[in-house]
Formats: structure tokens, C-alpha cells, sequence
């Protein structure tokens, strides 16, 4: 659709204990109330990793190390196209949310029973798939 506004996004994927770091969508913006890898919108003259390093300084004021990317996908919504960047990250310190959010931990096996925004779908089978073959 010519015209539609396209974003590109960083997300987080942070595994400790066989779970996954979630934070809830605020009120008042896009998909309000789904779950999310924590993470935010790319500025002008960042990098994807320095991106994702400054959302989750600002969203959990916690540092990470941003590792390698594991799924590069696009999402068409009705008014927007987001262009989702997920990559495998390791806390250097204990998140805490700061802007009232919700945040909680996801064991694998419940991911695909929490309300996650659509473009995540991909990425839920990619890990569940990496599961399945670690265990054999």
C-alpha cells in the first residue's frame, strides 16, 4: 500500500531459566496491552544494536549486550509497515520497568497463550522450532 508509513523496530530477546523477558504494551500506543520482546523504534543515525542497547536503558534502565540477530521480518498492520529486528541479548543488570509497564517472565512452552502483537508470531515458532532441536 503506497504511502504507509514504515517503522523500523529492535526487539530484545532475552532468555534466562528457559524464560523470556515481556513487557506490556502502555495504553494509548499501538497494540496497547499485548505483550512484547522489550524494545522500540529505530532513530536517525543509530545503529539496530545502539538502538536496542538505548530502548532497554530507557524502557527497564537496565544495560544489555546486544548479540546476533536472529530474525529479520516484516509486518504489514492497516496503517503502518514495521520492519521487526530481533536480536539475542544478555542483561548486564536487573531490568526494572520505567515507564509503568508491566514486565513478566515467559517460559518457552506458554509463549504462544500470551496476546503478542502478530509480527511476533514468526519468531515464537523460530524459537520453539531451536527448542525442539536442542532437545532432540
Amino acid at each position: 500500500m503506497a504511502g504507509r508509513e514504515r517503522i523500523v523496530v529492535t526487539a530484545a530477546v532475552i532468555e534466562r531459566d528457559g524464560a523470556f523477558l515481556l513487557t506490556r504494551r502502555l495504553d494509548g500506543t499501538h497494540l496497547a496491552g499485548h505483550w512484547e520482546f522489550p524494545g522500540g523504534k529505530l532513530h536517525a543515525g543509530e545503529t539496530l544494536e545502539e538502538c536496542l542497547a538505548r530502548e532497554i536503558r530507557e524502557e527497564l534502565d537496565a544495560e544489555v549486550d546486544v548479540g546476533p540477530e536472529v530474525l529479520a521480518t516484516v509486518h504489514d498492520y492497516p496503517d503502518r509497515s514495521v520492519e521487526l529486528r530481533f536480536f539475542r541479548c544478555a542483561l548486564a543488570s536487573d531490568p526494572k520497568p520505567t515507564m509503568g509497564q508491566q514486565m513478566q517472565w515467559v517460559a518457552l512452552r506458554d509463549l504462544p497463550s500470551v496476546q503478542l502483537p502478530p509480527a511476533d508470531d514468526e519468531l515464537v515458532r523460530l524459537l520453539a522450532a531451536a527448542d525442539g532441536v536442542r532437545r532432540g
